[in-house]
């Protein structure tokens, strides 16, 4: 009975852990941001979106700013910095920029 009860309750702490929403975002979850760029200190144009859902891990935005995102909690408040590709429209290409991303929800 106490083996039972120990497996039972290891099975209710990974169920629970399983299950908690302040455990932060991983790759394969959604993330709904807000999110604006700045490049040089000045927002730029295109840069910018509300209520975007974005797949973590789904390599849909500039490398490096979805795993900045790893750990997020919603409400949470990131800068996140990117250095653009030199094969990128030709105002950003090479560029350091920071997002400053909300994280609204996460799905």
């Amino acid at each position: 009975m106490k083996k039972i009860m120990s497996a039972a309750a290891i099975c209710g702490a990974a169920f629970l852990g399983a299950c908690d929403s302040n455990a932060g975002a991983k790759n394969g979850d959604t993330v709904i941001i807000d999110f604006a760029g700045f490049l040089d200190g000045v927002q730029f144009p295109g840069g910018t979106a509300n209520g975007f859902p974005l797949k973590l891990g789904s390599g849909q935005f500039v490398p490096g700013f979805e795993e900045q995102l790893i750990g997020a909690k919603k409400g949470d408040v990131r800068d996140v910095n990117i250095t653009f590709p030199t094969q990128y429209v030709p105002e950003l290409a090479g560029k350091d920029v920071v997002f400053k991303v909300t994280v609204v929800d996460i799905l």
